[in-house]
């Protein structure tokens, strides 16, 4: 049965009146279902989405009317600024993945690609959630974008099991800037790429420590990627020949620039939901699978702390516990953390209990911490060795403090 086409001001028709929406957003966000949605306002009812959205990235509330509410697992300061309209669920990718799948979605909002030749259309390069979710959902609402690149790796969607769709002059994805870089990032990503050996898998998230780490593993061959996340950096591997041959990034989602999204068509890429990007039996048939993530603050115990900034949480644990999980089960795995000894004139390497915010990875989760100062080697050691590997990472003005500290701290264990 073919879907029924739609102009953006009839959405409210054929959404179901107090039902939980799951939208597409990060990348994938269309700017033509989001004006939809808004300017439905009151006709839409009690009504509560959720997805995906980034900091930076996606600025659309989704609070139509007075009624509407919002269930995220990412804070952006539109949807903080909505106050108690908006519920945070800190949860890692994993059980977002349990949640959306027991919740009782009635209808989903996603772009997708125009139909190809087998009658799919893909996702593009975000895959992620909707990928295991939409055979669930009975009311299924696509604009179809011809600026879409599609991708290998899942089919999509077939059309005839949209329900609806708006057929657009579409849009480009949006996108923002995941490189820059500084001499601190620049040490970090040197000190990163001297542990991955050739013929190593990785996962990274965005920012400037993976944009330069990517520049840095250049000159290695026959590196992989497996990744919730893919940004601008795995462009840099694939020009420099680094890249192992035939299929070689695989992800959930890109995010960057134009130049990622037109590149993601290739033959070196491949886009999967999270039960594959994310599910710690996969990651751990992969050899030498390198998890490397970053942390806000580092404690002294080896603890991970990444969700709170100054501006108050910002997320949950993403998907780094994911993979930590995996990681360590791969065949010469290593669970990374990256973070600058300093910041803002404040130590990243704290005391235990002085930290801010919930704890992302525990310190079963970590095997290295890298820092512009070198690198700390945590397994194998008790308390106080992993204590001293720490501090010899802290910056240098911070070490006395620190040691002098943590001798005091120690007589309490």
């Amino acid at each position: 049965m073919a879907p029924v086409r739609l102009r953006p001001g009839e959405l409210a028709r054929v959404l179901p009146p107090g039902g939980l929406v799951y939208v597409q957003g990060c990348s994938g966000e269309s700017a033509v279902l989001n004006q939809a949605v808004m300017a439905a306002g009151d006709a839409l009812g009690e009504m509560t989405f959720t997805g995906i959205f980034v900091s930076g990235l996606n600025r659309a509330s989704y609070l139509a009317n007075p009624r509407c509410r919002v269930d995220t697992f990412f804070l952006t300061p539109e949807l903080r600024a909505a106050g108690d309209r908006v519920r945070f669920l800190p949860f890692c990718y994993a059980d977002i993945l349990s949640h959306l799948r027991r919740a009782p979605i009635a209808a989903a909002l996603f772009p997708v690609a125009p139909p190809d030749g087998t009658g799919h259309c893909s996702f593009g390069p975000i895959v992620d959630f909707l990928a295991d979710i939409w055979p669930r959902i009975p009311v299924r609402i696509a604009h179809v974008n011809p600026r879409m690149t599609a991708t290998r790796g899942h089919a999509g969607i077939p059309w005839a099991e949209l329900t609806a769709v708006i057929e657009d002059e579409g849009f480009d994805l949006p996108g923002m800037a995941t490189g820059g870089s500084d001499p601190d990032t620049d040490a970090i990503a040197r000190h990163i790429a001297d542990i991955i050996p050739d013929g190593a898998t990785i996962q990274t998230g965005l920012g400037k420590v993976p944009g330069a780490l990517m520049r840095n593993l250049t000159g290695h061959r026959d590196l992989r990627i497996h990744s919730g996340l893919i940004g601008d950096g795995v462009l840099d591997l694939l020009e420099a020949g680094a890249l192992a041959p035939g299929v070689a990034v695989k992800g959930g989602v890109a995010i960057g620039a134009p130049a990622l999204y037109a590149a993601v068509g290739g033959e070196a890429f491949a886009f999967q939901g999270v039960s594959h990007t994310h599910a710690t039996d996969v990651i751990a048939r992969i050899p030498r699978f390198m998890a490397i993530n970053s942390a806000i603050e580092v404690d002294l115990f080896g603890q991970a702390y990444a969700e709170l900034t100054p501006k108050g949480l910002m997320s949950g644990p993403g998907g780094a516990s994911d993979f930590a999980r995996g990681a360590r089960l791969s065949d010469g795995g290593l669970r990374i953390v990256a973070l600058p000894s300093m910041a803002r004139g404040v130590s990243r390497i704290v005391m235990p209990g002085a930290a801010s915010g919930p704890v992302s990875l525990g310190r079963f989760d970590i095997d290295l911490v890298v820092t512009e100062q070198g690198v700390a080697d945590l397994r194998g050691r008790d308390h106080g060795g992993r204590a001293a590997a720490l501090i010899a990472i802290a910056a240098p003005d911070q070490r006395e403090s620190l040691a002098r500290e943590y001798s005091e701290f120690a007589r309490r264990l």
